[in-house]
């Protein structure tokens, strides 16, 4: 096997993704195996490790498999660089752009329900305290 490609189990280590969940990226077409080896192995490369890192963070950022797909296909467009007019280059950095600030809000979002459940936690811990105080206190 080429040293350039992985097999699907070496990926998931790489992404801390399931090979199940690696296949249902595959099955939506967010990411596609370089090659097959001569038995029929899905086999990939660092690019397609990179796809599945940019998945994986975009997912618990609550975004939909349909705008990952457009992110990673601007992206790609953007990597390709040659065949890129100047008019579609700056409609795709505008689009990369909107995903960086939808990102920057989701971010800020859960750091507004972090403090909420912190202070939630907080009260409780508050409130057995007071109901029900340590007895080596």
């Amino acid at each position: 096997m080429d040293s350039k490609h992985m097999q699907i189990g070496e990926v998931a280590a790489r992404t801390e993704l399931s090979l199940r969940t690696i296949r249902h990226y595959e099955e939506t077409g967010l990411v596609v195996p370089s090659a097959r080896s001569q038995g029929g192995f899905r086999l990939y490369t660092e690019t397609d490790v990179a796809r599945l890192l940019v998945i994986r963070r975009m997912k618990p950022l609550g975004f939909t498999l349909d705008q990952m797909r457009d992110l990673l296909e601007a992206t790609d467009r953007l990597d390709t660089g040659g065949d890129v007019d100047t008019d579609e280059r700056e409609a795709l950095l505008d689009r990369v752009r909107e995903y960086e600030q939808a990102a920057a809000q989701k971010i800020e979002d859960l750091r507004v329900q972090l403090t909420r459940a912190q202070d939630f936690a907080s009260t409780l811990r508050a409130r057995l305290e007071q109901i029900a105080p340590s007895v080596g206190s």
